[in-house]
């Protein structure tokens, strides 16, 4: 486990890929509570468990009650890197109405609103192309289950190493990655920011 930072109240580390993010058997807190031998690990945000990159957890309720509060209110940015099939636009706003359906565990590009259905948004800007590949950086407008991934697949740009939503054979992780995260501190009110670099293999190592 690579630990980034951490306090009293929380810690930034990066969720190594195949994790879950949640606090069950194996998950990402029960990790972080074995690395440093204390119990008050709480989720405030998830990624998904293929994905790999920047988390932070909080050490305490109250700072996982305030770090959630700033994830509702807009308060609190992430932004990824991902390598997709394709020529993606230089920059861009990806808008959908998106269905979760559970029994597939997929999402999915919803006609028209409906009880079941969430507005899904997204901004990206291209970083660089190389051998029919783009790789875009994204920020989060909303946060989806797999809203990065279904977004994407729809248009026709799937996520590298993507095994559910894309039918190519890559042969590696998918190339998502969490690569910034912008909050505020949740007891002393400080800025916070972290950046760390996606893992030199391929396709990252290609740009």
């Amino acid at each position: 486990m690579e630990i980034i930072y951490s306090d009293n109240d929380i810690a930034v580390c990066i969720k190594p890929a195949g994790v879950l993010s949640t606090d069950e058997p194996g998950g990402l807190p029960e990790l972080l509570r074995q690395e440093f031998g204390t119990d008050n690990f709480r989720t405030v945000h998830r990624l998904d468990r293929v994905v790999s990159g920047l988390t932070v957890v909080a050490r305490n309720a109250k700072s996982a009650s305030e770090l959630s509060r700033q994830i509702r209110d807009g308060e609190f940015d992430k932004e990824y890197l991902a390598v997709i099939h394709g020529a993606a636009e230089e920059r861009g706003e990806l808008r959908d109405l998106l269905r979760r359906d559970k029994q597939e565990r997929k999402t999915y590009v919803a006609d028209a609103p409906a009880k079941d259905v969430q507005e899904a948004i997204l901004e990206y800007e291209t970083v660089s192309r190389r051998d029919g590949l783009s790789m875009v950086r994204i920020k989060l407008i909303t946060g989806r289950t797999h809203q990065i991934r279904c977004q994407f697949s729809s248009r026709g740009l799937p996520l590298v190493g993507d095994r559910k939503y894309s039918l190519n054979e890559d042969g590696c992780d998918i190339a998502l990655w969490s690569h910034s995260l912008s909050f505020t501190h949740p007891k002393n009110g400080q800025q916070m920011h972290f950046e760390q670099a996606p893992p030199d293999r391929w396709p990252w190592n290609i740009f």
